[in-house]
């Protein structure tokens, strides 16, 4: 039985705690917050409570995966999922207006024909069954498999097949999302549709690789999933179940410096200068991680480099008490298409936020969020620039970026302003303190391609020494962070020849 002290109770920290418990190793968390869950958070008030993370929940398969792997109660005994359906609304600035069924290609087909028309259903059907074939691809290097030796191939060819078109008297394929709009959709809508699904995980639109692709199709493919209560409930259910495998939590508990004897990881140092031995360290972001570690690198020359957090954007989330019930009919997501999409990239081009955001409305039918029936729960959601580009804390700065969030969700939500009672605004500064995230930066899924996005290796240069969650292998996310878990776990387990989940 080895010790086990594990950095951070983030999502990916306790799937990998959970996992070696069961192993028979003995597992200690070390939180610098009062709470578990990293990101996955709630904002109570009122009687009204919201989920300040993700509000829906993709590839319900890795949790369903870890609770068979951690004990006989299945994650279906422990929270109750809910298939969303429609999967969204999107309202897109011409007024067109039209919500797209969950997991159902024949019915997402049928809906982007009646409501665009011009065979545009038929468009996105296609490339789904292409985005299939990227998935299919780099499904087990980017999510099942510790990152390989040689993960420059990744960066090679670009995996998604696009469809060849003359340019210049040559034959080219897409090689970027926003070729795929303009090759292949043939829709500004549709382009749309492609661009903002990649803005919600924090990849630029504008630059990102064709094999963003895979995105929408994870959401399609297999669904979007509300648990109910709020996904804290998810962060809950994991927690109890590190509990029950005897995994020892500490609160309030900083680490400040990894220790070293032999060569190798041998336990941690906290801020109230205690040390706790032990035979492998977990960690966190690989950037933080670094900085536990001044006297080495945490990776070699070869690796993938553990590049700045704040290089991605991060969210500013508004928490909306309304009174009056939900109307009949509501749907549980709407995203309102910004009018500008030019607007959405100045924050990635110029570190602004956009005038006119491209902004997620979730509306939950969920009893345990609100007081009462005559009240509603609302979350928006933007994607922005991190606090270390743009000034946050700046007098005004985030109620004036609210109110334009609520100025485009005024579309989604009949009355909003009327039925306010309060909000309460939340922005990459929240999520620092929260996560510890430079400038409260949220890491993208890994991408495979020359333009895309890889992170970290899990195991590092230093032996005993791991990095778990999203700003390792295979990146953010929650299903992203769940499967870093399982490979860290494999990776102590089983040792290097590890090859990943079958």
């Amino acid at each position: 039985m080895a010790r086990i002290a594990v950095i951070g109770a983030g999502m990916g920290a306790m799937a990998a705690a959970a996992r070696l418990a069961v192993a028979g190793h003995r597992v200690a968390v070390y939180e610098r917050t009062e709470t578990y869950g990293g990101a996955v958070r709630r904002f109570e008030r009122d009687g009204f409570a919201f989920d300040t993370g993700p509000g829906l929940l993709t590839l319900p398969a890795v949790y369903r995966d870890l609770f068979v792997k951690t004990g006989k109660e299945p994650l279906e005994d422990r929270v109750e999922l809910v298939q969303v359906d429609p999967a969204a609304r999107h309202v897109f600035a011409d007024g067109t207006d039209v919500s797209l069924p969950n997991a159902s290609r024949a019915g997402v087909v049928a809906a982007l024909d009646e409501a665009l028309g011009g065979g545009a259903g038929e468009r996105w059907g296609d490339f789904l069954v292409r985005a299939r074939e990227t998935w299919d691809r780099t499904r087990r290097p980017l999510l099942e498999e510790p990152l390989w030796p040689n993960w420059q191939v990744l960066e090679g060819k670009e995996p998604y097949p696009g469809v060849p078109y003359k340019r210049f008297l040559r034959t080219r394929r897409a090689l970027r999302l926003h070729e795929i709009g303009d090759r292949e959709l043939h829709d500004p809508r549709l382009a749309a549709l492609l661009a903002d699904c990649a803005l919600a995980y924090g990849v630029d639109p504008g630059t990102a690789p064709a094999s963003a692709a895979v995105l929408p199709y994870m959401e399609h493919a297999f669904g979007t999933w509300y648990v109910r209560g709020g996904v804290r409930e998810l962060a809950r259910a994991v927690y109890e179940r590190c509990l029950e495998r005897r995994v020892e939590f500490a609160f309030g508990a900083e680490v400040t410096r990894v220790l070293e004897a032999g060569g190798r990881a041998a336990g941690v140092e906290l801020a109230d200068g205690t040390a706790a031995e032990a035979d492998f360290v977990v960690g966190t972001g690989p950037w933080r991680l670094g900085g536990m570690l001044p006297s080495r690198d945490l990776y070699g020359a070869g690796d993938v480099p553990a590049e700045r957090e704040d290089r991605y954007p991060g969210r500013v989330v508004v928490c909306l008490a309304l009174r009056g019930a939900r109307e009949p009919g509501a749907v549980h997501r709407t995203v309102v298409h910004a009018a500008d999409g030019e607007g959405d990239l100045d924050l990635f081009r110029h570190g602004v936020p956009p005038e006119l955001p491209t902004v997620l409305v979730d509306r939950p039918d969920d009893p345990a969020l609100r007081p009462g029936p005559d009240h509603e729960s609302v979350v928006l959601t933007a994607t922005v620039p991190a606090a270390t580009e743009y000034d946050w804390a700046a007098p005004g700065a985030a109620a004036a970026f609210a109110d334009r969030m609520a100025a485009a969700a005024e579309r989604a939500v009949p009355g909003l302003r009327e039925r306010l009672l309060w909000r309460e605004i939340r922005t990459p500064l929240d999520t620092e303190r929260e996560t510890g995230a430079k400038g409260g930066a949220v890491p993208p899924p890994a991408l495979a391609a020359p333009e895309g996005v890889l992170h970290p290796a899990n195991a590092t240069a230093m032996p005993g020494l791991f990095a778990a969650g999203g700003w390792s292998h295979p990146g953010g996310g929650l299903p992203h962070a769940g499967m870093s878990g399982a490979l860290v776990a494999g990776l102590i387990v089983e040792g290097p020849e590890f090859r990943g989940s079958r």
